[in-house]
């Protein structure tokens, strides 16, 4: 169970990757427009939603990693 939910985040992660590159080509093509104050909001909002786009990307690959990682690192409980 542990490895498919690291694959499910691992694929989580790339798709929040693809979203976020797509919204900065989307961000590149509004800032050609004639600059109105519409067009400075949505460069600032898809500013913002890129930046969070990718660190939830990042949490998502670190807890799928987290994940795959054997835990021998743990101490076995002697019996």
């Amino acid at each position: 169970m542990k490895k498919f939910l690291a694959i499910v985040l691992f694929m989580t992660a790339l798709l929040l990757v693809i979203s976020a590159v797509a919204t900065a080509i989307n961000l590149v093509l509004i800032s050609m427009r004639p600059e109105t104050i519409s067009v400075v909001n949505t460069i600032i909002g898809q500013g913002i939603l890129i930046i969070l786009l990718l660190a939830l990307a990042r949490i998502c690959f670190n807890k799928g990693r987290r994940n795959l990682v054997p835990r021998s690192t743990v101490a076995a409980p002697e019996e």
